[in-house]
């Protein structure tokens, strides 16, 4: 059997198939990475949400994957829609890494909680959002490109820090680099952030689906994520909204919060709930109806009118 592994070319995409690809060899699985290049890797003079939320980092590999040109396709859960393409799944969704967002940088001492205001290069609005609203004295600049071409920005001098996912930063081995990890409570990730989500076409045979899966679904992790990945759905939220949610696993209760904030970071909604890990979709469901009808609707409204 011989599994075909398409990936986005970047060092921590890259990173991540490999990874895969040893999960798959020693389950006795052949493999080929192919790499495929997306429009979020072409177009990086503007932000993700000016291009368009929908498929910037997977439209065109799943073209490959409709064609069969790959089996699997393998993406950062973070950056998945959370309404797949008629005849796409998600198979599989590998351990998560610690999920929190950390401040990367050569000077020592940099904190957001310190009053001494310094510019951060970040290109999310979740996290551009949330620093006006915990941290109003921190600048922030538009910083996008892979891991290393952000670093090569700052230290040209772009920015004093830049504002990142722990698990990339660990990935590519720049912990060195961490100045600060943010926490949960302020700075709670978006759905799906630190996991690699596997994705496939409906055309894959069943044995090469079933295997892969074998190989590679960490159960614990899916049941996160099948919450926090059906509370962005019906939060009908993309990556120019700014909504976050994380769902952790307690013995075999899935506790969750999730909510949004305002581009200016002056409002937010924030909720929490949980339930038997056997009802997690509906968990997610649940709590993103229960912040849409406590204010976050209006919010999200606002924040769609201000995209157009």
């Amino acid at each position: 059997m011989l599994i075909r592994i398409g990936t986005r070319g970047s060092k921590l995409a890259l990173w991540q198939a490999y990874h895969v690809e040893e999960r798959l060899n020693q389950a006795g699985i052949d493999t080929e990475i192919v790499t495929i290049e997306t429009k979020g890797d072409k177009i990086l003079n503007v932000s993700i949400a000016k291009i368009g939320s929908k498929g910037v980092f997977t439209e065109e590999i799943e073209e490959q994957l409709a064609d069969g040109h790959i089996d699997i396709a393998v993406h950062s859960a973070k950056d998945m829609q959370s309404s797949l393409p008629d005849g796409f799944e998600l198979i599989a969704f590998m351990e998560r890494e610690r999920c929190n967002d950390v401040v990367v940088s050569r000077k020592q001492g940099l904190s957001v909680k310190n009053q001494d205001a310094f510019i951060l290069g970040t290109s999310s609005t979740r996290r551009v959002a949330t620093l006006k609203s915990f941290y109003p004295h921190i600048q922030t600049v538009p910083v996008r490109g892979n891991l290393q071409t952000r670093i090569r920005k700052m230290d040209e001098g772009a920015c004093d820090a830049l504002l990142l996912a722990y698990a990339g930063v660990h990935r590519m081995g720049y912990n060195d680099m961490i100045a600060e990890h943010l926490s949960l409570e302020e700075f709670t990730p978006a759905v799906g952030q630190g996991s690699v989500a596997i994705e496939v076409f409906e055309n894959l045979e069943t044995n090469k689906k079933q295997a892969v899966r074998t190989a590679l679904n960490h159960e614990a992790t899916e049941t996160c994520l099948l919450a926090e990945r059906a509370f962005l759905k019906t939060m009908d939220g993309g990556c120019s909204i700014p909504v976050f949610g994380l769902a952790r696993l307690n013995g075999e209760t899935i506790d969750m919060q999730g909510g949004i904030i305002s581009l200016d970071g002056s409002e937010s909604v924030r909720k929490s709930r949980s339930a038997s890990k056997d009802k997690a979709a509906e968990l997610g469901a649940e709590l993103a109806r229960e912040v849409l009808d406590n204010g976050g609707a209006p919010i999200l409204e606002s924040i769609k009118n201000q995209s157009i």
